[in-house]
């Protein structure tokens, strides 16, 4: 037989262009005993329906079978997730908005002093002062000085 028709024939197959009676001449080529070696891989490719093995009647049944036993093997343990768990991301994202304006606010009460000058900054220091005598916590002061918090109401008292 001629092997360059056949050659031209697979060419034709591998680019989708044959037809049914060309695909019918390459499987009864490839059914002959003698045939070049190296189209010898592509006989499997031709191989006839009856010498392959068929899926049998039952095919689409014993697939299910197969679908619901690997199904029920699989136990799958889901674990309920509360509200608070769900919205916790949320509740993160609340507290990081929350630290980041309290912080902006106190970061910006130096600007809103209007501390131009040194004399602007020793007022509030002194308002300072006089708060933390008022109140029962003892506030650190920005400065290494020690407060009397007495003498700090006597001055207040004469102004």
């Amino acid at each position: 037989m001629d092997y360059k028709y056949i050659e031209q024939l697979m060419e034709r197959y591998w680019n989708a262009e044959t037809t049914l009676e060309e695909e019918s001449i390459l499987r009864s080529f490839f059914r002959q005993e003698n045939i070049p070696a190296e189209m010898e891989p592509l006989r499997a490719l031709f191989a006839d329906e009856a010498s392959s093995q068929k899926l049998g009647d039952d095919f689409d049944a014993r697939i299910m079978e197969m679908i619901s036993k690997e199904e029920s093997a699989k136990t799958v343990k889901a674990r309920e997730i509360s509200l608070t768990h769900r919205l916790m991301p949320l509740f993160k994202a609340a507290a990081v908005v929350a630290i980041i304006l309290t912080i902006g606010g106190a970061l910006q009460a130096p600007w809103d002093n209007s501390w131009n000058t040194p004399q602007d900054y020793a007022r509030y220091q002194q308002d300072l002062d006089s708060v933390a005598a008022v109140s029962p916590i003892q506030a650190e002061n920005m400065s290494d000085n020690a407060v009397d918090s007495t003498s700090i109401l006597m001055e207040r008292s004469k102004n």
